[in-house]
């Protein structure tokens, strides 16, 4: 992993820099853009935690994690987990993926979560066999379309 790797709240003075972040052209089916997540920030602020991944001062990636939202819509099943996670393409395979989960882990363990929710597109070039080797296991749901894991905190 990379040493100089850390979190950074998007903030106006980093805005331009965060919208900037763009995965490979042939991820862009995989992953929604900074923009949508941000927009949808906005309109979860109290579910969504959005960070700009930097390596000393360049942004390589970004995440947004879902905090405590009602996954069954009937108040019965909050979770938490990793929402968004885009890595540019010179960072990927330099750790900066495994720093992101480990830091949602830590920021969910600090806030009390037992277990981490993300979820995926499957198929060729999906982010699966990522997940899985961090140690998250399938569900056996659906959302939408997206195969959902979960990992033991």
């Amino acid at each position: 992993m990379t040493p100089g790797l850390r979190l950074a709240p998007v903030t106006p003075a980093n805005f331009e820099t965060a919208v900037a972040v763009r995965v490979r052209p042939d991820q862009e089916h995989l992953v929604s853009s900074v923009v949508k997540s941000l927009a949808e920030a906005y309109v979860h602020p109290r579910t969504a935690w959005p960070r700009l991944i930097l390596d000393g001062n360049v942004a390589v990636g970004f995440l947004m994690a879902f905090l405590d939202i009602d996954w069954d819509g009937k108040g019965v099943d909050f979770r938490s987990g990793l929402w968004r996670l885009n890595v540019v393409p010179d960072a990927q395979g330099r750790g900066v993926g495994r720093f992101a989960v480990a830091s949602v882990a830590a920021e969910l363990r600090r806030r009390g979560a037992t277990r981490m929710y993300v979820t995926w597109h499957p198929g060729d070039g999906g982010p699966e066999g990522f997940y899985r080797r961090l140690g998250f296991e399938l569900t056996g749901e659906v959302s939408g379309d997206q195969t959902v894991g979960v990992l033991t905190l």
